[in-house]
């Protein structure tokens, strides 16, 4: 069994952030990141609540350091804070349930790079041993999951069996039989996982799973476990199994990403309250081994320690903010680093695609790619004026500082008020090519995400905190630096654009599907090339590559689809964006990212609808894909232009926000 139980701050790093050191406070912090985000991602899966739970511990254990008693007893304190923090959402989950009802059938459909055994296999580069053992953990009961979270860090080193025992308030016997059934249900679940991954593949599994929609649950770990105990062809290939323990030791927590590190600083700082000191003496800060405030009434002896550190605690509540702003510096800067370490212009090789229009601007390329930028067709020059853009008026305050009226009227210029909602959203993207301005239109717009149809994205910045997604736009971009660049980029990749095309990547499927294992190889979750249209079509484009890869036994982690609509009523539109999407599912049964979407007609040229007929779109579509629980993320097309571009973008003239725009800043 492991020894060395993980991180442990130390006393005096505990101490010094209890009496209010902003330094100690910082690091103490730092150090229980990892920590607290393995325990959440793996007790959640990976599931979408998972920064806002561990925003949520991470609060409630700087809220109550003042309340910890003995400073060795930290990380049980901090670990049994996290567990009550996953029962409470949990708790909570189920009590939302029928009024909850996408949410939860989301829950069938989770983001292949967002549960943590797909992170596990990716971010780790695990063998084969350890990827089945980290894939098992998907056919486990949802209620093993918290105890799966504890035990997983004790084998591999970070817990302690006596930690374990203290944050699931069990007795040690009790904790070890709760371990043994544990492991059993997952030695199960890795015997299912190496017989579904079987070649060749048994036929009488074949035909029991052939109605399967490939989602693990407990339903089907019971019958295909069940098949292999009496198969001969399968149970030959789950003898001699490694024991976990072994396979385990060692293996080091997952990194949280950087965007998570700023956003637990940005929850702790403007939530921090100042001292609260009652009449009697006992301040509502969290007790230790609580996440809640300390009760009313206590014993003497409590009531005592209470007033001894009275005194101390106006001087900690301001030390502690200062630590936190100290730390929202330094971590931010090391998050932006994230971004910054790959931004720089490279040129295209000779004989590149290039694409002429609103995507591409003078002296602006990408390594390997096509200029960031869209289909040739909807780059057009519009041929008819656009409506002006409705202009916000900027608050006009009596007594207000210059500085403050100056950004207000900054905002007014741009059609912004201060009344704009924004409302920020991992699963809310957009497409970015190059325009002045693009970085702080990027972190205006509220997007959670963003792609520049290339592995690159040169001039942009990590304005808003949002995360890069990169591209393989074509033949010519399976480049050793491109896929280099989307290895070190994230755990997505999106494939070929629009290889249905001849204007765009132009690719017959057989050629897609050579191409496909060097995509493959970069180990990130995998977006199917993304089609112009008949996505839904049997015999189409996108049918024959999925078909292809299937018989030559490729991954294809998500399905990525392209959408414009020329009917502009509202209704209409998003009604037939839905029945599109529903049969795509309908007929690969596997996430799906809308990467591009907007109203264009294309029958007779091309024309856009007014700014405010798309904003209705925008509005109404958006709503009907929250609740379409397989369609995991959208991005709008796009970012922003010059006055020439197409007429669907968030911004024109470089900081102008549209109509458009501001109907996805508030868009779910």
């Amino acid at each position: 069994m492991p020894t060395d139980h993980g991180s442990d701050p130390g006393t005096g790093l505990v101490s010094a952030a209890c009496a209010g050191d902003p330094r100690a406070v910082e690091g103490l912090v730092t150090q229980s990141l990892p920590l607290v985000y393995n325990i959440v991602g793996r007790a959640l899966d990976g599931g979408q609540d998972v920064d806002d739970v561990v925003q949520e511990t991470l609060l409630r254990v700087v809220r109550g350091l003042d309340g910890l008693e003995n400073p060795s007893s930290y990380r049980s304190w901090m670990v049994a804070i996290t567990v009550r923090q996953i029962r409470d959402w949990i708790r909570g989950r189920v009590q939302d349930r029928e009024a909850r009802e996408p949410v939860e059938l989301a829950a069938r459909f989770p983001d292949p790079a967002s549960d943590f055994a797909s992170l596990t296999v990716l971010r780790l580069q695990l063998d084969s041993d350890r990827r089945e053992v980290a894939e098992a953990t998907r056919w486990l009961d949802e209620d093993q999951r918290e105890l799966l979270s504890l035990w997983w860090l004790e084998e591999t080193g970070e817990l302690a069996r006596a930690e374990v025992c203290e944050a699931l308030g069990l007795s040690g016997r009790h904790t070890a039989v709760r371990v043994q059934r544990l492991k059993e249900q997952l030695d199960v679940a890795r015997t299912v996982v190496r017989v579904l991954a079987a070649r060749p593949a048994c036929p009488e599994l074949s035909g029991l799973t052939e109605g399967w929609d490939a989602v693990p649950s407990p339903l089907w770990r019971k019958r295909i476990s069940r098949h292999t105990r009496g198969c001969a062809h399968c149970g030959t290939r789950t003898d001699r199994l490694v024991p976990v323990s072994r396979l385990l030791l060692g293996l080091p927590l997952l990194v949280p990403p950087p965007g998570l590190r700023q956003a637990v600083w940005a929850a702790i700082a403007p939530a921090l309250p100042a001292a609260d000191t009652r009449p009697d003496g006992v301040t509502e800060t969290g007790a230790p081994g609580s996440a809640g405030p300390r009760p009313r009434g206590t014993h003497a002896a409590g009531r005592t320690a209470s007033r001894r550190r009275a005194s101390r605690r106006a001087g900690h509540a301001r030390t502690v903010t200062a630590a936190v702003a100290t730390a929202t510096v330094v971590l931010g800067a090391f998050a932006l680093a994230h971004y910054r370490d790959t931004d720089r212009t490279v040129s295209s090789p000779a004989g590149a695609p290039t694409v002429s229009g609103a995507g591409t601007t003078a002296g602006a390329t990408a390594s390997a790619s096509p200029s960031p930028g869209p289909s040739a067709k909807k780059k057009e020059k519009k041929g008819k004026e656009k409506e002006k853009d409705e202009k916000g008026e900027g608050e006009k305050k009596s007594g207000a500082s210059a500085s403050a009226g100056t950004a207000r009227a900054s905002r007014a210029a741009g059609g912004e008020t201060a009344a704009d909602p924004v409302i920020s959203s991992r699963r809310k993207g957009v497409g970015v090519w190059s325009f002045p301005g693009m970085s702080d239109a990027l972190g205006r717009s509220g997007a959670g995400w963003y792609y520049t149809w290339s592995t690159a994205h040169p001039g942009i910045t990590a304005s808003g905190g949002a995360d890069f997604v990169p591209m393989v736009w074509g033949a010519k971009s399976v480049t050793t630096q491109a896929l280099a660049e989307a290895k070190a980029a994230g755990p997505y990749l999106l494939g070929f654009n629009e290889p249905d095309m001849s204007a765009q990547s132009n690719m017959t499927v057989d050629q897609a599907l050579d191409l496909w294992p060097k995509l493959q190889a970069t180990g990130a979750t995998l977006g199917s090339p993304a089609v112009a249209y008949g996505g839904d079509r049997a015999g189409g484009w996108l049918d024959r590559f999925m078909s292809g890869a299937k018989q030559r036994g490729y991954r294809v982690d998500f399905i990525a689809l392209h959408w414009y609509g020329g009917d502009f009523r509202t209704a209409a539109a998003v009604d037939q964006l839905r029945s599109y999407l529903s049969a795509v599912y309908a007929r690969y049964h596997k996430p799906i990212w809308l990467t591009e979407f907007a109203l264009i007609d294309f029958s007779q040229g091309t024309r856009y609808p007014t700014d405010t007929e798309q904003a209705a779109f925008l509005t109404s579509a958006t709503k009907m894909l929250a609740g379409l629980p397989y369609v995991r993320r959208y991005a709008w097309f796009g970012l922003g232009t010059d006055d020439a571009g197409p007429g669907t973008t968030l911004f024109r003239s470089g900081s102008t926000l549209t109509a458009e725009g501001r109907a996805f800043r508030s868009a779910p």
